[in-house]
């Protein structure tokens, strides 16, 4: 299931202490500010999470894939998040102490994912 923004504000509200409203008001604010940075062309870095990337895309030939026919993507931006070394980590932890020893890649024969 994924957070949702309601589930963020109602953690806002039980974890900070503020009101529901004030709580709204906070994560809709700092909503608001990531998405003008980002609309902005900045980059956005939080230190511990990841970073926000915005990249220029060139516009490039396609295919629709029901018709097959052939058409042209225009230019454009889109925003690429990339993970911190910490948060990769606290990720990657997580899934090896849900998996059991005998299944570890390194037990089955198996050479480690890239990047690892």
């Amino acid at each position: 299931m994924a957070l949702t923004k309601e589930k963020i504000i109602n953690a806002v509200y039980e974890q900070v202490g503020l009101s529901k409203s004030q709580s709204r008001d906070v994560v809709e604010s700092l909503l608001e500010i990531i998405k003008r940075t980002l609309e902005t062309g900045e980059d956005l870095l939080i230190s511990g999470f990841g970073k926000f990337v915005v990249k220029q895309k060139r516009a490039r030939r396609g295919r629709n894939p029901q018709t097959r026919a052939d058409l042209q993507l225009r230019a454009r931006r889109v925003v690429v998040f990339k993970t911190s070394g910490v948060l990769r980590r606290m990720i990657n932890e997580r899934d090896e102490l849900a998996e059991s020893p005998a299944r570890s890649a390194g037990e089955a024969g198996q050479s480690a994912p890239f990047g690892s």
